[in-house]
């Protein structure tokens, strides 16, 4: 069983910075994406940026030239660093992996964001 363990949420000052963490462990067969998605409150779940194991990155535009996501491919972890946080940043960021040889999808519990002064 996959478990991811999500990290680094908590309260900021907007124009401040957070960095997430994902931790994943357990059977691990090869996982090509990570990626964070966020859900705030009344909202649907959004994708917020996406990595694939040879480091290939996407972001929504929302967050593209404030966040960067990498991974630790030996670690089976990714992080997100949060720069210039906006009150609408505020959400449940959640981490996901997808298992490309099983075909799986795996979920963090999530971690809130809140940017707030």
């Amino acid at each position: 069983q996959v478990r991811l363990v999500e990290s680094g949420g908590g309260l900021v000052q907007p124009g401040g910075s957070l960095r997430l963490s994902c931790a994943a462990s357990g059977n691990i067969f090869p996982i090509t994406f990570m990626s964070w998605y966020r859900q705030a409150p009344g909202k649907q779940r959004e994708l917020v940026a996406a990595i694939t194991n040879g480091g290939s990155t996407s972001y929504s535009e929302f967050v593209k030239d404030r966040f960067t996501i990498s991974r630790d491919n030996a670690e089976n972890t990714v992080y997100l660093q949060m720069n210039y946080l906006k009150p609408e940043d505020t959400a449940v960021y959640y981490c996901h992996a997808f298992e490309s040889v099983r075909l799986v999808d795996h979920w963090g519990q999530g971690t809130q964001v809140t940017v707030s002064s």
